[in-house]
């Protein structure tokens, strides 16, 4: 998570990137309330947000894999036409709202960013994660990993694996959490990428 590019962290955006990335971790079980969850989501933002600025909105990650156990919170991929405007228009009306919204590096610390926003529900749990990037963003890939654990059994026991043993060791860490996840994630892309370009087929 960071600031906006060029510009210096205040002492406030750094204790909520802090208390964000220290909350507990909790992988549990495959829900498929969790679908649901997703299409109710997508709806409200394509009902609350203006006509336009947002196109594609995607169901990824685990919670998107039947079957997959996952840290109960839906991650939402939403192409946006602008992130200036992304920053200018919805951050505003999402805010208003109620989510939390910071601007993140697609990998590390570097450029390039993206808009990331958390939702919560009334107990203050984390319910979504929305991720909003332009059309050339390489977070796009995500879907192939998605695509690929749909259908392949051994990687998916694989990937529940390793997310449970990095939930064990890093309960209060989600940095060092998703820092364990990566090779495995950028293993898998590669293939699913391989896989999907021979075969000419995705779901």
């Amino acid at each position: 998570m960071s600031s906006h590019p060029g510009g210096e962290m205040s002492d406030a955006f750094k204790e909520r990137i802090q208390k964000a990335s220290g909350e507990e971790i909790s992988v549990v079980p495959y829900n498929p309330a969790w679908g649901r969850m997703f299409l109710e989501e997508r709806d409200h933002l394509r009902s609350c947000l203006p006509d336009g600025l947002i196109r594609r909105i995607e169901h990824f990650g685990s919670t998107a894999v039947p079957g997959m156990c996952a840290k109960p919170v839906i991650d939402i991929l939403v192409e946006v036409r602008s992130l200036d405007e992304t920053k200018k228009v919805i951050v505003p009306i999402l805010e208003s709202r109620g989510y939390e919204y910071f601007w993140r590096p697609v990998i590390g610390e570097d450029p390039p960013f993206y808009a990331w926003f958390i939702k919560r529900d009334a107990s203050g749990r984390r319910t979504h994660h929305i991720h909003m990037v332009e059309p050339d963003s390489e977070l796009w890939d995500r879907l192939y990993f998605r695509d690929y654990l749909k259908i392949f059994p051994e990687t998916r026991r694989a990937y529940r694996e390793l997310k449970n043993r990095l939930a064990g060791e890093f309960p209060n860490d989600r940095v060092a959490y998703t820092k364990g996840k990566t090779e495995f994630i950028t293993w898998v892309t590669r293939e699913a990428k391989e896989y999907y370009s021979g075969s000419g087929i995705r779901e």
